[in-house]
C-alpha cells in the first residue's frame, strides 16, 4: 500500500494545478480547456471518479471548461445504453459539461483526411501483415523491430488501398493502416503503430456509414486538438503512448497543440477497476448487473445509497501524482461516506431479526407516542413522534437467555433501556417446541418514560425497539465486500475469490412507521445498525432498504493512531 499523510480536510497540492497555473502565468495558455473521454463499452466505476472530479474540477477552478467526449472507436463493444449511463453518471456526480458533449465519431471524416494527410507525407502505410504478424515484427523491449515487407509501398498504391478499404472491399483484419515511423525506436508505441483497422460492424451513431475505424491512439490527440483542448489529463497507462500523441500533432496540419499530462490512477482495495472483469461479473450472472450494490460502478454505489458529494471528497483527498499507482484502503472511501451521512442522514429505528416483547405491566389497548431525535448532529433536523405500546419487535440479537459476562444487553432478570421509551426488566422466556426462543415478556417502570430514571439508576444497555402494532414489513439487504480479499486475482482468477456472503437478504424486518414510503434513494442512520437506503424494488406496502455501510469507522481508528489518511 502506498499512502502519504494528510491531516483533517487538507487537499493535497497537485503537479497539474501548478502546471496549469504556471501555464496561465506564463501565457502559454489563455483559457483553461480539459475533457473526460470515456469509451462507452460499460458503465463508469470508482476509478472514473478520479479523472471526472479532476478534469471538471481543475476547468471549473481555473474558469475554463471541461468537455465530455465519448471515445466510441470500437462498434463492437460499445452500446447506446452506455452511453446516456455515462452521461446521467456524471450529471449525479454533480458535472455539467454544458454545451460540449463530444463524440470521436464526430471527427470520423476529418480523421480519415488526416489518415490519407499521412499516407500523402510519406508518414503511413497500408499494411498486408496479419494482427499476430504485426506483434512479431514489433520486436521487443530489448531487440528493435522489423520492417513490414510491405512498408515501402508507393503513396498512390497507399491512398488506393486505403480508399478500398473505406469502400468495403477487404474483409476485416485484410490490412491496416500504420504510421511509418522508426521500427527501432526504443518506444515500442512508435514502431509503426496501427492507425485505422477494418471492422465491417453498425457503429451505434453514425450505423454502416463506416467498415474502417481509427484506433484510440490515432483519434485521441487529434480529437483533443478539434476540441481546443490546453490539457490532456490521462492515467499512467498512457504515459508511453505520448510521444506517439506528440508525434500526431507534430505531422497534422491540426488547428491547436494540446499537451497530455499523466497522473495516478485509482486503485481500491477489495475490488476491481477492469471493465473486462466487471463485464464478466454481469455477464456471468454473479451479480445483478451493473447497478448491483456490491459493484464499484457509480450506479452501483449510487444504488447503495453512496451520496455523490462523498464521492467527490474522497476523489478530492487524493493524491494527484506522477508517481506510479497505489492501492487505497476501502476504509478511506468508507470513511468519507460515512463523515458525511453522519451529518445528513435522519435517524429511524429498525429491527432486521425481530424478537417479540410482550410487557405484562402495560395496559392492554393502551398506547402513546414518544419524542425521538432525527439526527443529534444536526439540531435543525428537529425531532418525530414514534409509536410505543404493550407489544414490541427488539433485535433478536439482543437477547441472550444465558449472556457471557461481557453482555450487558437484555437477559433473564436484567433491566435496559428501551430508546426514547422506559426502562424494562425481562421476567419470562417463551419457547416453542424445539426450544427456540419465540418471545420476551417484560415488565416495565411508568416512572422512566423517555428513558431516565427519577431515582437516578443507571443501566448498561440501551436498545432500540419498533411498536408491533405500528411496523412496517420490509425487506432489508445487507451488503458486503464483493470480494474476500484485499486483492481480487492476484494469485489465480479473479472469481475464485468472490465473498460468497456478499448479499443477505432479510425479508421479515420491522421498521418504524416513518419509514413506510421512502422515495428512492433516500438515506437514513437505522440506530445502532448503520446507513441505509431505499431501493427500487420497493413496492407500494412494502419498501426495500439496502445497507449502504456500518457505523463502525475503521478508517478513523486508522488516522487515531497516526496512520495514513490520504494515498
Amino acid at each position: 500500500m502506498s499512502t502519504a499523510e494528510t491531516a483533517g480536510d487538507e487537499r493535497p497540492r497537485d503537479f497539474i494545478r501548478e502546471t496549469i497555473r504556471d501555464d496561465l502565468a506564463a501565457g502559454r495558455v489563455t483559457a483553461v480547456a480539459t475533457r473526460f473521454p470515456p469509451e462507452p463499452n460499460g458503465y463508469l466505476h470508482i476509478g472514473h471518479a478520479k479523472s471526472i472530479c479532476l478534469n471538471f474540477g481543475v476547468a471549473g477552478e481555473f474558469g475554463g471548461r471541461c468537455h465530455l467526449r465519448f471515445d466510441d472507436t470500437n462498434p463492437t463493444r460499445e452500446e447506446l445504453a452506455y452511453i446516456e449511463a455515462i452521461k446521467a453518471d456524471v450529471r449525479w456526480l454533480g458535472f455539467d459539461w454544458g454545451r460540449h458533449l463530444y463524440f470521436a465519431s464526430d471527427n470520423f471524416e476529418q480523421l480519415y483526411a488526416w489518415a490519407e494527410h499521412l499516407i500523402t507525407a510519406g508518414l503511413a502505410y497500408v499494411d498486408d501483415l496479419t494482427a499476430e504478424e504485426i506483434r512479431d515484427y514489433r520486436g521487443t523491449l530489448t531487440e528493435p523491430g522489423r520492417d513490414s515487407p510491405y512498408r515501402d509501398r508507393t503513396v498512390d498504391e497507399n491512398l488506393d488501398l486505403f480508399r478500398r478499404m473505406r469502400a468495403g472491399e477487404f474483409p476485416d483484419g485484410a490490412r491496416v493502416l500504420r504510421a511509418r515511423i522508426d521500427m527501432a525506436a526504443g518506444n515500442i508505441n512508435l514502431r509503426d503503430p496501427v492507425l485505422y483497422r477494418i471492422l465491417h460492424a453498425a457503429h451505434p451513431r453514425t450505423g454502416d456509414a463506416w467498415c474502417i475505424y481509427p484506433t484510440y491512439d490515432f483519434a485521441h490527440g487529434q480529437s483533443d486538438a478539434i476540441e481546443g483542448i490546453t490539457h490532456s489529463l490521462c492515467t499512467l497507462e498512457f504515459e508511453d503512448h505520448r510521444p506517439l500523441y506528440d508525434w500526431l500533432v507534430e505531422n497534422l496540419p491540426v488547428p491547436a497543440r494540446p499537451r497530455q499530462y499523466e497522473f495516478s490512477r485509482l486503485a481500491l482495495s477489495h475490488t476491481v477497476m477492469s471493465k473486462r472483469v466487471l463485464m464478466r461479473l454481469v455477464e456471468a450472472g454473479r451479480v445483478a448487473g451493473w447497478d448491483d450494490p456490491r459493484m464499484p460502478t457509480l450506479a452501483g454505489l449510487r444504488r447503495r445509497g453512496v451520496p455523490a458529494a462523498a464521492i467527490r471528497d474522497f476523489a478530492g483527498r487524493l493524491a494527484i501524482s506522477k508517481t506510479s499507482d497505489s492501492v487505497v484502503e476501502m476504509a478511506m472511501l468508507e470513511h468519507c461516506i460515512r463523515e458525511l451521512l453522519n451529518r445528513t442522514a435522519e435517524r429511524r429505528m429498525a429491527v432486521l431479526r425481530p424478537l417479540k416483547v410482550v410487557i405484562e405491566n402495560y395496559p392492554e389497548g393502551a398506547g402513546e407516542t414518544l419524542e425521538a431525535v432525527n439526527n443529534p448532529e444536526d439540531a435543525a433536523a428537529g425531532t418525530r413522534r414514534v409509536p410505543f405500546g404493550r407489544e414490541l419487535y427488539i433485535e433478536r440479537d439482543d437477547f441472550m437467555e444465558d449472556p457471557p459476562k461481557k453482555f450487558f444487553r437484555l437477559a433473564p432478570g436484567r433491566e435496559v433501556r428501551l430508546r426514547y421509551a422506559y426502562f424494562v426488566t425481562c421476567t419470562d422466556v417463551i419457547k416453542d417446541a424445539d426450544g427456540e426462543v419465540i418471545e420476551l415478556r417484560c415488565r416495565y417502570d411508568p416512572e422512566t418514560r423517555g428513558g431516565n430514571a427519577p431515582d437516578g439508576r443507571k443501566v448498561k444497555a440501551t436498545l432500540h425497539w419498533v411498536s408491533a402494532a405500528h411496523a412496517v414489513p420490509a425487506e432489508v439487504r445487507l451488503y458486503e465486500n464483493l470480494f474476500t480479499r484485499p486483492d481480487p486475482g492476484a494469485d489465480g482468477d479473479v472469481m475464485d475469490d468472490l465473498n460468497p456472503a456478499s448479499l443477505e437478504v432479510l425479508s421479515d424486518c420491522m421498521l418504524e412507521p416513518a419509514l413506510a414510503s421512502p422515495a428512492t434513494g433516500d438515506a437514513v442512520q437505522f440506530e445502532r445498525l448503520g446507513y441505509f437506503c431505499a431501493d427500487p424494488d420497493a413496492t407500494a406496502d412494502r419498501p426495500v432498504f439496502n445497507r449502504t455501510l456500518g457505523l463502525r469507522d475503521v478508517w478513523a481508528k486508522i488516522r487515531a493512531k497516526g496512520g495514513s489518511a490520504r494515498p
